[in-house]
């Protein structure tokens, strides 16, 4: 345990879930500090639920794997329903070699007991989603419990908990500097309401991961890329339990929320500007001319231009997560660089964190491919680009 307070930077899911962790295993005086004024503003706000176990590296399947677990549970140990919908997710192929990588894929997820993830032929994807259109599908890989989730209840969830068991919250709280002793340690942190005396900080800052880090000189390597989202105004043209749908190629998905279809292919963000979070319209027209190419009943859908909106992931040198104390600031503890799978790992990653902090290491699952050292080792973690 920390025997000083444990400053929280960023109070969004993966935040939120590191504090409740920390609570729960008996560490005092937790704090968590965020700018917005309110919860829900930042990135947990603007994701849009997948949850999927379907990796191509062992440690994100154990990721996923071990939150399905915690969302069976949620429930009960926050009071919170977290919306854990298994409709499936389903990747399409259109080349030999998409379905190569997503076949590979597999045998990753069946030695990590993902058994139930299983390889598709044309006519078995169109019995499981008969909207999309099967020009040019070879075949496709599809997992029955990956499915969706609710961020913002998750986070209302760990939030919750987490007072109950003392935990602090300071919103409208902007943390402007870090303080630390001669022997390299951080002992203050620097807000724009007080000073407070710390044992240990943690980083759960998302896409403004590496501006926290360099308020203790620490460098982190996690850089912000915008992410699109065209909804469409209410409809009933697809079921609500379609599952997520995926072109292994291109990335383009979709999916159905609160009966509106979203249209999500990413692209690149805004050169010069990381941080840009606003929704480009030519994007917009683009990806709607995907869909009704793809799934010809959306050509009756109306997209509700307004509506539309964007988010930042927070990506590291190899898209996984990065997860330990920093290794040039012991109590600097850092939950960034998700890449995406932020808020369906949160609940593990939270979990693992905390048992960091307080036993001096992860008892849970071995982390050792997540640790902060890995980039500067040369000990990336390699997966398909696909998965």
């Amino acid at each position: 345990m920390i025997s000083a307070a444990v400053a929280v930077i960023g109070g969004g899911v993966m935040g939120a879930s590191v504090a409740c962790h920390l609570a729960a295993l008996g560490q005092r005086d937790v704090i968590i500090l965020d700018l917005a004024d309110a919860p829900g503003a930042g990135s947990t706000g603007r994701a849009t639920g997948g949850y999927r176990a379907q990796y191509a590296t062992a440690i994100n399947v154990r990721l996923s794997v071990l939150t399905r677990e915690k969302l069976r549970r949620f429930a009960d140990e926050t009071g919170v329903d977290p919306g854990y919908a298994p409709a499936g997710y389903l990747w399409l192929a259109s080349s030999a070699a998409e379905l190569d990588v997503l076949r590979a894929g597999r045998e990753v997820q069946h030695a990590e007991g993902l058994v139930e993830a299983a390889e598709v032929t044309p006519g078995e994807i169109a019995r499981i989603n008969p909207a999309i259109r099967l020009d040019g599908v070879t075949g496709g890989a599809f997992c029955p419990t990956d499915g969706f989730i609710r961020p913002l209840r998750i986070l209302e969830g760990y939030l919750a908990a987490a007072a109950r068991l003392g935990v602090r919250q300071m919103w409208g709280t902007e943390v402007r500097g870090l303080r630390r002793d001669p022997q390299g340690r951080i002992v203050e942190v620097e807000t724009t309401r007080e000073r407070l005396a710390v044992g240990a900080v943690v980083n759960a800052a998302g896409p403004w991961a590496a501006s926290v880090g360099a308020l203790a000189g620490v460098t982190i390597p996690v850089t912000p890329l915008r992410r699109q989202i065209a909804t469409t105004t209410p409809c009933e043209l697809l079921p609500a339990d379609m599952p997520m749908t995926i072109w292994a190629g291109d990335g383009f998905h979709l999916r159905v929320r609160d009966g509106r279809v979203l249209l999500l292919w990413p692209t690149p963000g805004v050169p010069g500007r990381p941080f840009d979070a606003s929704v480009d319209p030519a994007w917009v027209d683009a990806v709607v001319a995907m869909a009704h190419a793809r799934v010809p009943v959306l050509r009756e859908a109306t997209i509700d231009r307004a509506a539309c909106w964007a988010g930042l992931y927070e990506m590291s040198p190899d898209k996984h997560a990065i997860l330990g104390a920093a290794d040039d600031c012991p109590n600097l503890f850092l939950i960034n660089g998700s890449s995406g799978h932020g808020v369906m790992h949160a609940p593990a990653l939270g979990q693992l964190l905390a048992e960091i902090i307080c036993h001096g290491r992860a008892k849970t699952l071995d982390v050792t491919a997540l640790e902060p050292g890995r980039f500067v080792a040369g000990r990336l973690n390699v997966g398909s680009e696909l998965l």
